[in-house]
């Protein structure tokens, strides 16, 4: 099992933060080319409710992001700039382009991370992405969320599977880094289909996966159906056994790139535990540290 913090230290030489950027871009689910409503998790912020401050400037958003982690960062810090809210390759090219070439230029930035679906890599953008990879390595992280219909249904992704077996293919045909989101704990779905789910993505030519547990967020339609009774939500002992099934099934070649994740509690509905994140973060390394029966 091999953890991003371990695998950048390998990489770096050092501690390596990850600064959450924002460009003025909205997402295929949003604009009516294939919904209005987002996905049914997905806040107003589109999923980027730490991206460093409100402006499209990107050197101010690496300026401002950098302020939050100096007391531990240290002089000598490297970062990865990434572009989280929303669909971070869905909008005008030259735009897009402009905004990476942006957040790569620093010289402690060490790698340009793209947040993004399946469904939005065009065959241009396929080709940008692959010139800014000769300078600095370009990670995209792919929200797939789930392997099976009917969730995928449920959350409106928008997408069939195959589309993501496709951009997975094209992106390491070019030497892209891909990592994928899943989201643990969608209504309806067991332990094996969750399983399942991680099994497929590990298989399927990637480098990283990133574990969310499902949040509770107000103002989105998954808050409706929560207060309804129609999701239920983890408590903490049940998703370290739910880590404990998944973690020896994911590949050493893979890095784990998130272990659970966390709302912003101005926003959090539920599960309210993961908003103690020392505590979280204390019983996961625990979970990971405790030797094999």
């Amino acid at each position: 099992m091999i953890l991003l913090n371990d695998y950048l230290k390998k990489e770096y030489g050092c501690k390596v933060y990850k600064l959450s950027l924002q460009m003025d871009v909205t997402c295929p689910v949003r604009d009516g080319s294939i919904d209005t409503r987002g996905c049914i998790f997905c806040s107003g912020g589109g999923s980027g409710e730490f991206a460093s401050c409100r402006t499209d400037h990107i050197a101010d958003q690496l300026a401002e992001a950098k302020k939050k982690v100096a007391a531990k960062a240290g002089k000598d810090a490297k970062y990865i700039a990434y572009f989280q809210s929303f669909t971070n390759t869905y909008g005008d090219m030259d735009y897009l382009e402009r905004k990476y070439r942006e957040a790569m230029e620093p010289d402690d930035i060490v790698a340009l991370s793209i947040g993004t679906r399946p469904d939005c890599i065009s065959d241009d953008m396929l080709e940008v992405l692959a010139g800014l990879n000769r300078i600095k390595p370009v990670w995209i992280e792919l929200g797939l969320q789930t392997i099976h219909p009917a969730s995928a249904r449920y959350i409106r992704r928008g997408y069939e599977l195959p589309v993501y077996d496709e951009c997975v293919r094209r992106l390491r045909e070019k030497g892209i880094t891909v990592i994928v989101h899943v989201i643990l704990g969608l209504p309806g779905e067991t332990t094996e289909d969750m399983k399942e789910t991680v099994r497929y993505v590990c298989a399927s030519g990637v480098q990283g996966i990133k574990l969310q547990l499902l949040h509770i967020l107000k103002g989105t339609d998954l808050y409706g159906d929560y207060l309804q009774g129609k999701v239920p939500v983890m408590s903490m002992e049940e998703y370290l056994d739910l880590l404990k099934e998944l973690l020896p099934i994911i590949p050493d070649d893979v890095v784990i790139h998130r272990l659970t994740g966390d709302g912003p509690k101005r926003l959090l509905v539920a599960p309210l535990w993961t908003a103690d994140k020392k505590k979280v973060i204390n019983a996961i390394s625990g979970l990971i540290s405790a030797p094999a029966p």
